[in-house]
């Protein structure tokens, strides 16, 4: 069913911008020195925001706030495909460009690795300033960094407005007469948070090129009152949106909805969230059903029945692919953004989420969720005890009991789904993922292994044992390959090092010039 939001709309129906506002209760329980230390990011107000979840309405905005670019754009995502969505893009890019204006244009070489390299060449020709984000040549110089991408969705224009969320540039977000639109949301902001948004981006582009200071050289824009807004600049090594959950997850006391497209939670945030529905809090966590990486939704389906038994609701959206990265606590406080919660993305890549103090923005979060569960199946734990009013078991499956007509979020069952997640003698991408948590359990002893986990236990045991056997019969190979992945990590971080030390001595001698000359100059 479609979604109508609770805020003002416009002709189309869609969220209009609007102020946030929120109440005092709200400010005491989600203090903004608190929200600011998760965050990484300053208390910024006097913003005005608007909601956007359909793929084809957001990407004519964005058109439309290049377009109209005065001072400068820039265009940071992904994934941008060589189709005709990607095409217009292209277009008003280099329309812009050609008018004299400066455009900044950053993608990330995985992400983009099925388009054409002649996809650039006319943006280049048209003076766009184009750079990929860590592409191979880079990548094998840093073992490690080879694993770090630029995830982030973003555009700015002007320092002025910007757009933000988990949309990619491509025909999946737009949709085909023949295929419906990938579901997705973003925010459009305008006001102080737009130009901490250049900034981030600029902070990119010294990581890819020569530094660039447009948004730098403004004028900081003048703060309104108005409810906080915080930019969470994921960093490799910066934990700021896992931070983030675990300070609001720990507030919440009426809800806590999250929309996820690659759900794999570290044992911690399956943890804080759990603790949080055993204390009554009603937590659901919405992913697809038909994931386009079927290895990570397997991985995802392997830590529901944790997450199950401790009284979290779990469902699995049946359109073509719920791809927003979306967090509502107690209705007042919302995150979008372009961060999944697994790993490698809170951890390892560069992202780019907004969090928002306001009751505007998070009942239409919240009213979002509920028209999206229209769309979905619960996955529960039938015919065992009931914990949190939910009825559990020990074998995963379809609820039999009847819907509750009351419950405004009651959703009928339409498929069983069985034996999800690690079953004995079965091994899942899942197990794999697990298997180096529930290693250390068992070494340190400092728990009880459930089924799931024996099994993910054993499996590690053989997988150990049949690498153990490989180098008693070929050592030599085995020590070859060990010895070229030693080698190759040992002199890529040896000529780090030495860059980072000579880099380090320039800029001591560089503060040592600096301080001679102050001395001469005050004598």
């Amino acid at each position: 069913m479609p979604f109508t939001p609770s805020g003002p709309s416009d002709a189309a129906g869609h969220p209009m911008l609007f102020r946030p506002s929120a109440g005092d209760e709200a400010r005491h329980r989600f203090p903004w020195m608190e929200m600011s230390r998760a965050t990484g990011g300053e208390t910024i107000c006097g913003n005005e925001i608007r909601l956007q979840f359909e793929g084809g309405v957001t990407f004519s905005s964005w058109l439309d706030s290049i377009r109209s670019a005065q001072r400068f754009v820039y265009f940071e995502n992904y994934l941008v495909r060589d189709d005709p969505v990607g095409r217009e893009f292209r277009s008003a890019l280099i329309e812009k460009a050609r008018e004299g204006v400066p455009v900044y244009v950053v993608y990330d070489w995985v992400g983009c690795w099925a388009t054409p390299r002649g996809f650039w060449k006319p943006l280049r020709e048209a003076g766009v300033h184009v750079a990929a984000f860590n592409p191979p040549r880079v990548a094998l110089g840093d073992p490690f960094g080879a694993l770090q991408r630029d995830h982030r969705k973003l555009v700015v224009v002007d320092g002025e407005v910007a757009h933000l969320g988990g949309l990619c540039v491509g025909h999946e977000w737009a949709g085909t007469e023949s295929v419906a639109p990938w579901r997705d949301t973003g925010v459009e902001i305008r006001g102080p948070a737009a130009h901490a948004a250049a900034l981030a981006f600029e902070a990119v582009w010294a990581h890819v090129a020569d530094p660039i200071a447009h948004a730098a050289n403004l004028e900081p824009p003048v703060e309104a009152d108005g409810i906080p807004v915080w930019l969470i600049e994921g960093e490799p090594g910066r934990t700021r949106v896992y931070r983030t959950l675990h300070l609001v997850a720990s507030k919440a006391r009426r809800s806590i909805w999250i929309t996820d497209a690659y759900f794999v939670a570290p044992r911690s945030v399956s943890e804080a969230l759990a603790s949080a529905a055993q204390q009554g809090v009603d937590v659901r966590i919405l992913v697809p059903a038909h994931n386009n990486w079927p290895i990570v939704g397997s991985m995802s389906r392997g830590g529901y029945r944790y997450l199950l038994e401790a009284g979290v609701r779990i469902f699995e959206w049946q359109g073509a692919m719920m791809h927003a990265k979306t967090s509502v606590v107690d209705g007042v406080w919302s995150r979008i953004g372009s961060s999944n919660l697994n790993s490698a993305s809170l951890l390892g890549n560069w992202e780019l989420d907004v969090g928002v103090l306001d009751e505007g923005l998070g009942r239409q979060l919240e009213g979002l969720f509920m028209a999206d569960l229209a769309s979905s199946v619960e996955i529960v734990l039938p015919g065992g005890p009931v914990i949190g009013g939910r009825t559990v078991s020990t074998a995963l499956g379809m609820s039999t009991e009847p819907l509750d007509p009351e419950d405004p979020l009651s959703v009928r069952l339409e498929r069983n789904i069985r034996g999800i997640g690690s079953s004995p003698g079965r091994l899942t991408m899942a197990s794999v993922v697990r298997a180096s948590e529930v290693l250390g359990s068992a070494l340190a002893g400092n728990r009880m292994l459930g089924r799931e986990d024996r099994t993910v236990l054993g499996t590690v045991s053989i997988a150990v044992l049949v690498v153990a056997v490989l180098a008693a019969l070929a050592p030599a190979v085995v020590g070859w390959i060990f010895a070229v992945l030693a080698g190759w990590i040992g002199v890529t971080t040896g000529i780090r090092a030495y860059l980072q030390a000579r880099k380090a001595r320039v800029r001591e001698r560089e503060a040592m010039r600096k301080r001679m000359e102050l001395e001469r100059g005050e004598s």
